[in-house]
């Protein structure tokens, strides 16, 4: 019943996404209709003249598109048609640069330009560009060269348009953060289930999966219009911060996978290799954040290149777990099967020099909502199936406690359940400790076999603890300890070792004679600092001389208030007890 509601709901929540996604790439299209694309593209260095390129045909490529970073710097040209929209900036994906030039030709030669620094760049609000506006551009605007100083990857140049001003408020526009804000709702969801399941289990794979979340939260926010929209930082900074994010984006889901995975379900050598896959995919961002120019013409290749033994030795760590029959690694996979594939994506378009980089951002953003999706799902199924385990092994520690604590035969704790609980006893009122033996003991094991003599203990054993005021003991043998209670504790052990003739005969009514038992009682303030041994051995002591003045007696250190609704057999037995203490 629970996985087919659990399945209702996943079908109606990827549902929505995909919905939600057409509408996202509905927006894009729109966007794209009014995009005028470069036509040619150039290189040179940064001493040479802008507009001494511009004006030399022969520098211009307009027949091969793969687009080259060797230069210093990359030069793109734009022709504006009579029946095109004016625009008045220029967009591009965000990745390291040193600046942006522009150049707006007009037909009858007049030119203006305008050059910004990277830290001026602004971002655009379609998630993941900049934007620079345009110098002055008219109807007798011909073409605009757009040059940029150290590029650091192709795709900047392969996503280089020219467009009017966006349309902060339009209908596409708020059915794109529509989509981005359900889909970092979802992603915000887990943290409050994993502050739940941590409190209870403190497992690291619930923090790696907390991590996990945060660090496709922030993707989500530095790649998209979000991040504009809330607090606009500059284009740059959000370029070195998503590529740091990534980085740690790769850390955290392989920590997840190799804490998550079971410990019996992973080969060591795999599980072993996932740390460091972890540790190289955050030095690989943080190099290449901090230094993006030292071998800029192939640095960016290379970076995404690097992540392809990451990408393959998790492939290798899921199949052997799924292999061993790991039941957390069937989530997993399930979960990150859209994930590998943006990710194949990126690494094969962004390594192959005659494809087109495509960071796959659709397909990225249905990744993030199936890994949380299916591996918060995976995350409850390993909670679980970890506190039964607990719960089992708690269980059985506390049967082997008990076993180790109680008297097989009598069913009462024995000497050790005393010694550990001595102090808890005394905090709740027992302040009187009996020491008890029953008198000829041996001679019923010799004359009736021990057969007989375990039954009169059994008989014991369930006579003495009638009285919830009295705990009972037994410290082996034919030896009984109490712990007593109140203000009546010499008069309850009393009657507790009074009651034993009666019940043994009840029980075991073969032996012709009565089973009696002497008794030692000593007592401590309940504010005393006083150890079980030390008060044990008074009562023994006391026991010792019970036996020695005829045994079937008591011998104690208290003085038993009277009491108006007392037993006169009782009453008469504790004169006895008193009689006794005092000829001795």
């Amino acid at each position: 019943m629970f996985w087919h509601v659990v399945r209702k709901a996943l079908s109606k929540i990827v549902l929505s996404l995909v919905v939600l996604a057409s509408l996202h790439a509905t927006q894009v299209r729109a966007a794209e209709s009014m995009e005028i694309r470069s036509s040619c593209w150039a290189s040179g260095i940064l001493s040479e003249d802008l507009l001494t390129i511009a004006n030399s045909p022969a520098r211009w490529n307009c027949q091969d598109r793969t687009y080259s970073l060797d230069g210093e710097r990359a030069l793109l040209r734009f022709e504006i048609g009579p029946d095109d929209a004016l625009p008045q900036y220029v967009f591009s994906r965000r990745s390291a640069l040193a600046k942006v030039h522009l150049l707006a030709i007009d037909r009858n030669g007049e030119v203006r330009q305008s050059s910004f620094p990277a830290g001026d760049l602004s971002s655009s609000l379609r998630g993941g560009y900049f934007k620079v506006p345009l110098p002055g551009i008219t109807r007798d605007t011909q073409q605009v060269v757009v040059a940029f100083d150290l590029p650091s990857h192709r795709m900047t140049l392969e996503r280089a348009y020219l467009s009017p001003p966006e349309a902060a408020a339009g209908p596409d526009f708020l059915r794109s953060l529509v989509f981005l804000s359900v889909l970092s709702g979802m992603l915000s969801m887990p943290l409050i289930f994993n502050a739940a399941f941590y409190r209870v289990l403190r497992e690291p794979f619930v923090l790696w999966h907390s991590a996990l979340t945060l660090s496709l939260l922030a993707t989500i926010l530095t790649s998209s219009e979000l991040a504009v929209v809330l607090v606009d930082p500059p284009a740059m900074t959000l370029s070195w911060m998503t590529t740091m994010i990534f980085g740690l984006t790769v850390a955290s889901g392989a920590l997840f996978t190799h804490s998550f995975i079971e410990p019996s379900h992973m080969h060591p050598l795999l599980r072993r290799a996932l740390i460091y896959c972890a540790v190289w995919a955050v030095l690989l961002s943080v190099f290449h954040a901090a230094f993006p120019f030292v071998a800029r013409p192939i640095q960016s290749t290379a970076y995404t290149a690097a992540f392809a033994p990451v990408l393959v030795i998790f492939f290798l760590s899921v199949a052997d777990a799924l292999r061993r029959g790991s039941r957390a690694a069937k989530f997993q996979a399930i979960g990150y099967i859209p994930m590998i594939m943006s990710g194949l994506v990126r690494l094969i378009t962004g390594v192959v020099p005659w494809l087109e980089s495509n960071d796959a951002m659709l397909l990225f953003y249905l990744g993030c909502a199936c890994e949380v999706l299916f591996t918060t799902l995976g995350v409850a199924d390993r909670f679980m199936t970890i506190r039964r385990q607990r719960d089992k092994a708690r269980f059985e520690a506390d049967a082997l406690k008990s076993i180790s604590e109680r008297d097989a035969l009598t069913g009462l704790l024995n000497r050790r359940a005393i010694e550990q609980n001595f102090e808890k006893c005394r905090d709740e009122g027992y302040h009187a400790l009996a020491v008890l033996d029953l008198d000829h003991f041996k001679a019923i094991n010799d004359a009736h076999g021990h057969g007989t003599g375990d039954a009169v203990l059994k008989a014991v054993g369930e006579v003495l603890q009638t009285d919830p005021q009295v705990r009972a003991f037994r410290l082996g043998g034919e030896e009984f300890v109490l712990l007593v209670r109140g203000e009546d504790a010499q008069l309850r052990a009393e009657r507790s070792r009074q009651a034993i003739p009666s019940a043994v005969a009840n029980a075991v009514p073969c032996l012709g004679h009565p089973v009696t038992a002497s008794m030692g009682i000593s007592d401590a303030p309940p504010n005393a600092d006083v150890r079980f041994a030390e008060l044990y051995k008074q009562a023994d002591k006391l026991l010792y001389d019970a036996k020695l003045s005829g045994r079937n007696r008591t011998k104690s250190t208290l003085s038993q208030k009277p009491r108006d609704d007392a037993n006169p057999m009782i009453d008469g037995a504790v004169k006895h007890a008193r009689s006794e203490k005092l000829s001795s």
